[in-house]
């Protein structure tokens, strides 16, 4: 997460989550850089699993120009603290939607490659029901 200082009358700092990357290991979060413009701090411990009945929330990430690892944080204490990390765009929206901060950082290519061999695997699209239009219901062809 990084803290950038802001010159603004009415904020004077802004969080957001700056990447992901793999975790190092290690105990608690980490400050990586602080000065007086900004904070960078690095949150270890999240695991990221993918689960066959959110496939087509990772197929819809996917298939956008830039796929994104969507982080859900809270401010706790002054700082920016990230509380779960999804590569499903359906489970990003329900959060949004339930009033949460979430924020999109690019996928990593590794990453994404796992994603799309998960997707490719278990996502198989619903056939589409065609549906004639009021004004065609009921009539005969011949």
């Amino acid at each position: 997460m990084e803290r950038r200082a802001l010159a603004n009358r009415w904020q004077s700092e802004q969080w957001a989550p700056l990447g992901v990357v793999p975790d190092p290991g290690g105990e608690g979060p980490r400050v990586l850089v602080e000065d007086s413009t900004r904070k960078g701090i690095l949150y270890p411990g999240f695991v990221i699993e993918l689960h066959r009945d959110q496939a087509e929330g990772y197929y819809l990430n996917l298939s956008t120009a830039t796929p994104f690892v969507f982080v859900m944080w809270r401010m706790e204490e002054s700082a920016a603290v990230p509380k779960v990390v999804t590569v499903s765009y359906h489970e990003a929206g329900r959060m949004m939607d339930g009033g949460e901060q979430v924020d999109g950082v690019a996928l990593p290519g590794d990453l994404e490659a796992w994603v799309s061999a998960f997707v490719t695997e278990h996502y198989k699209p619903e056939p589409k029901q065609r549906s004639r239009p009021p004004s065609f219901q009921g009539a005969r062809r011949g």
